[in-house]
């Protein structure tokens, strides 16, 4: 099987992130297998069961449906992700796996945890983000550490789940996720900006 790994800290998830989630349901994947993470780059609003439902809430709003290979999968969350791909390799076996992350990530990643281990049992695919410049030098290190490296010819919208915290806004999520923050007072989301939307 080939199977897409998208481990994300989801805090939100974004229409950015559903873009990538739908593309790569499109993409000839046997299955994509999605999950909310704890960074240990980054601190949470949301906690990871929170970050999961919102997941779960996005991935059920994207028309025409998609929910046939593509699925979160709770079990592959970890603050590591080599650690999550044990726990891939351990359902799916002997199958090939491309690790997708966001081009925002390229730079921090030869931090990761244990990442020359990582890189030489995936592929890793790289979804260019508007406004984050690919530099040829981090892209160097990572093959360096053993990274089979390609471009998604995609590029998501400038929207960051860390501009949403901070605005206090829903501008930028999913209408399913914008009333789930509501619901459950994430983030302190300004009325204002509910209203726009209709939600109340």
């Amino acid at each position: 099987m080939n199977i897409a790994l998208f481990g994300t800290s989801a805090d939100p998830p974004t229409i950015a992130h559903q873009k990538i989630i739908h593309w790569l349901a499109l993409q000839q994947f046997d299955r994509v297998a999605v999950w909310a993470s704890d960074n240990p780059f980054k601190t949470h609003g949301a906690s990871l069961e929170q970050r999961s439902q919102m997941l779960e809430l996005s991935i059920a709003e994207i028309q025409p449906p998609i929910d046939q290979h593509v699925q979160v999968y709770r079990n592959l969350s970890h603050r590591y992700t080599l650690e999550s791909l044990k726990i891939a390799q351990s359902v799916w076996g002997n199958s090939e796996f491309t690790l997708t992350i966001g081009a925002d990530l390229i730079a921090q990643m030869s931090q990761w945890y244990r990442i020359g281990e990582l890189l030489n049992q995936v592929k890793l695919l790289i979804v260019p983000r508007t406004g984050n410049q690919i530099e040829s030098a981090d892209l160097q290190r990572l093959t360096d550490l053993g990274a089979h490296i390609t471009i998604a010819p995609l590029s998501t919208p400038i929207i960051s789940s860390t501009a949403i915290r901070n605005s206090h806004s829903i501008d930028g999520v999913s209408l399913s996720v914008a009333k789930y923050l509501r619901q459950q007072n994430l983030y302190s989301i300004i009325d204002e900006a509910c209203d726009r939307t209709k939600l109340k």
